[in-house]
């Protein structure tokens, strides 16, 4: 990833691995929110999940909107952004080949078909802005902070836009449709996160904080101030506190909702007549780390 500030290798074959400390991010904030039994089975369990063909949509249009960017500023053009459809997803399915096998392996048209879906995604978001006008400081930026209650913040930003003045806005695009109720109250959770990492890393409240929306082509901006960061920052902090609290014993307790639908453990949950596995006790693995289906949307 770039304006990352380390870039790590892999270890040499049997090497320990250290562990990583333990982190909050966003997306494991927004799911010990949404039911500690999944996030239990996310981030201490990491068990694996089927992605949806309109995750890697995200996740590949992201992709793309990032290497967009990297152009020079006259070449952010929609014929030059569908260009690099093809060889992003090239890029994204060698490094996980299993994502091929979500496709109709006797159908050839299966991908294109797909990759005209993404196009359409690109095509919505040049009616939203003009790429060839802005200059960001950072495309896919890591951001960590520890505050001063010790609580560790960790996540990727889409994009930070900084105004000559100094001014800072976040960008974070969504592939699904503007949301209503819970979808709205969950990506305006990230996106406070965020700022509260940048208000904590700069100095600087951001200005705005804008979502993008690339299948209706909405937009939604709010100003955040910073009685409401502080506000927020309490908030993370008492998530954390209760992470930490459930992870000394492990009851992680499920909290049934209609977002239970979507679930790719219910076999698990003892809402369902499951059995979660054994335990494995905290903090291993770091349950800090995003993935980039995490960040696609």
């Amino acid at each position: 990833m770039p304006d990352t500030d380390t870039v790590t290798a892999d270890p040499p074959p049997g090497a320990e691995v250290p562990r990583r400390r333990p982190a909050l991010s966003p997306s494991r904030a927004s799911d010990f929110k949404q039911c500690p039994l999944l996030y239990r089975f996310r981030a201490v369990d990491r068990l694996p999940e089927i992605p949806t063909k309109a995750q890697l949509r995200g996740t590949l249009v992201h992709s793309v909107l990032e290497r967009l960017f990297s152009l020079p500023q006259a070449d952010r053009t929609p014929p030059q952004a569908k260009e690099l459809l093809a060889p992003a997803w090239e890029d994204l399915s060698t490094e996980r080949p299993e994502w091929i096998e979500l496709f109709d392996q006797d159908d050839p048209e299966a991908v294109t078909s797909w990759l005209s879906s993404a196009e359409q995604l690109v095509d919505t978001y040049f009616g939203l802005e003009d790429p060839r006008r802005l200059e960001p400081e950072a495309c896919e930026l890591h951001v960590e902070i520890e505050l001063g209650s010790g609580v560790l913040l960790r996540g990727y930003v889409d994009r930070l836009d900084v105004a000559p003045t100094g001014e800072i806005r976040v960008v974070d695009y969504k592939t699904g449709a503007a949301p209503r109720e819970i979808g709205e109250a969950k990506a305006m959770f990230q996106m406070k996160f965020y700022a509260v990492v940048l208000w904590r890393l700069r100095g600087v409240v951001p200005r705005q904080l804008k979502l993008m929306y690339l299948t209706d082509g909405q937009s939604l901006a709010y100003t955040p101030d910073e009685g409401e960061l502080i506000r927020f920052e309490r908030t993370l902090e008492a998530i954390w506190q209760a992470i930490l609290k459930a992870g000394k014993t492990g009851d992680f307790r499920p909290n049934p909702s209609k977002l239970c639908a979507w679930c790719d453990h219910q076999a698990l949950c003892p809402q369902y007549g499951g059995t979660p596995p054994p335990y494995p006790g905290w903090p291993e693995p770091d349950p800090g780390e995003e993935s980039v289906l995490d960040r696609a949307d």
